[in-house]
């Protein structure tokens, strides 16, 4: 019976380690970036999206790759600035990138332009 309880406390203790591991690395991973390129209204300046929104337009090599923010959309502070017209600037927050598909997490004040 001792032995059976010391047992299912070591695995009970190694099963919480690799938890606790493995949620460190995830707070590794949520770093932030700084990404430089031109900002507009996915909408009306890259028409790739059915309603205004934000995101920047980054080059990488021989390819644009265009993030979305994930923000107010429209109703961000700055939106009125780029809704109609891109600007140059960059954006400093956490990246997460599923598939072809990217956004940026603006940090507060992350959103600068020229």
């Amino acid at each position: 019976m001792k032995i059976t309880t010391a047992v299912l406390a070591s695995l009970a203790l190694a099963f919480a380690l690799v938890l606790n591991t493995s949620a460190q690395e995830k707070k590794k991973e949520a770093k932030a970036t700084t990404l430089k390129g031109e900002i507009g209204c996915l909408k009306c300046g890259f028409s790739v999206a059915e309603k205004c929104s934000n995101g920047i337009k980054v080059k990488e090599g021989d390819k644009e790759t265009i993030y979305a923010f994930e923000d107010a959309g429209a109703k961000a502070p700055y939106h009125k600035e780029i809704c109609t017209e891109t600007k140059k600037g960059s954006v400093t927050g956490v990246v997460v990138k599923k598939g072809d598909k990217a956004t940026i997490k603006p940090s507060k004040d992350g959103v600068k332009f020229e």
